[in-house]
C-alpha cells in the first residue's frame, strides 16, 4: 500500500508527464546516440546542425525546470539506476549528463526511467485509493533504505519478489564493498572482516558502532552487528542458490508479504551500517 495521498501522487504523475513533454521537445533538436555508438567517450546527445541556438537554450531550460518538479517522483518510487563509478543516481535530475563527455546516461535511460516512474505511480495511486477506504495501516517498500529499494524496485513491480530480495541483498554488499574499496574478497569474507571485532588492519577497514568503549548501548550494538550481518548474508546466499542455480527443482515464489519482511530486515541492517563509523588502518589513505 502507498503512504502517499492520491492528490500528491497525481501531482507527481503530472510533473513526470510535463518533464516527458519538455524532454521530447528538446530531443527534437538533438542528435541521439547511445553508449555503444559513443564508445563511452563522447556525449550521447548533441545539437543537430542548423538548429536555432536560442530555441535550443529555451527548450533546455524547460527540461531543467520540469526535471526539478519531477525529481521527487524518483525518490518516491525508488526508480534509481546504478551507474558504474557513480553509484545509484536519479536519471531525471541528472538528464543533462547526456551532453557531457563520457556520458553516464543515454536518452534510452531517461525514457525508461520516465516510463518506470509513471507505472509505479499508477500502481501507488491504486494502492492509495484502496487505502482510503481501509482502516488497515499502510506500508510502502519504496520507503525502505534507498540502496535496498533501488535493487528491488524493478523486480518488485513485475511481482518477481524472490529476485527483488536477492538483488537488494547483493546491492547492499556491492554498495559497501565499493565504498570501502574492498573488491578483493568475496561477499562472505568481506562481511566477516568488515564487521569483526578488533582493530582495522592494512587495506581492511572496519565498520564499528560509534560511542565510548564502556557505553553499554554501544557495546551491545557492536556485539550484535556482526551476527546480524552474517545471518542476512547467509540468507542472500541461499536465495542466490535457489534462484540462480539452474539445477534447482524448486519454483516456489515468495509472496509479497514474505518479500516485504525480508526487505525490511535488509533495510534495517542498511540503516544500522549507515550509522557506523569507518575505522581504517593508520597508514591507509582516506578515500
Amino acid at each position: 500500500m502507498s503512504d502517499y495521498g492520491e492528490d500528491y501522487l497525481r501531482r507527481l504523475l503530472d510533473a513526470v508527464r510535463r518533464f516527458e513533454t519538455a524532454f521530447g521537445a528538446w530531443m527534437e533538436t538533438q542528435q541521439e546516440s547511445d553508449h555503444l555508438s559513443s564508445r563511452g567517450l563522447l556525449p550521447t546527445v548533441w545539437t543537430k546542425d542548423g538548429q536555432d541556438s536560442d530555441l535550443v537554450r529555451r527548450l533546455e531550460l524547460d527540461v531543467a525546470e520540469a526535471a526539478g518538479l519531477a525529481a521527487r517522483a524518483v525518490a518516491v518510487t525508488g526508480a534509481y539506476i546504478s551507474v558504474a563509478g557513480l553509484g545509484v543516481i536519479d536519471p531525471i535530475s541528472n538528464w543533462s549528463f547526456m551532453s557531457s563527455p563520457k556520458a553516464p546516461l543515454a536518452p534510452r535511460d531517461i525514457r525508461m526511467t520516465m516510463a518506470n516512474v509513471k507505472g509505479r505511480l499508477e500502481a501507488m495511486l491504486t494502492d492509495a485509493q484502496a487505502t482510503a477506504d481501509s482502516s488497515l495501516p499502510s506500508f510502502s517498500p519504496a520507503q525502505l533504505h534507498h540502496v535496498i529499494w533501488a535493487g528491488a524496485a524493478a523486480h518488485w513491480t513485475t511481482h518477481q519478489y524472490r529476485v527483488a530480495v536477492r538483488e537488494a541483498a547483493e546491492g547492499l554488499t556491492v554498495y559497501w564493498k565499493q565504498k570501502l574499496k574492498r573488491n578483493d574478497v568475496d561477499d562472505t569474507v568481506f562481511w566477516q572482516q568488515t564487521l569483526s571485532a578488533g582493530e582495522a588492519v592494512d587495506g581492511k577497514p572496519k565498520l564499528a558502532w560509534p560511542g565510548p568503549a564502556d557505553d553499554k548501548t554501544a557495546k551491545s550494538m557492536r556485539g550484535g552487528l556482526e551476527p546480524l550481518a552474517k545471518s542476512l548474508n547467509a540468507l542472500a546466499t541461499g536465495l542466490n542458490l535457489t534462484v540462480r542455480n539452474v539445477t534447482t527443482h524448486t519454483r516456489d515464489e515468495l509472496t509479497e508479504q514474505q518479500a516485504m519482511e525480508r526487505l525490511a530486515a535488509y533495510s534495517f541492517l542498511a540503516h544500522l551500517l549507515d550509522q557506523c563509523q569507518i575505522d581504517r588502518f593508520e597508514d591507509d589513505p582516506v578515500r
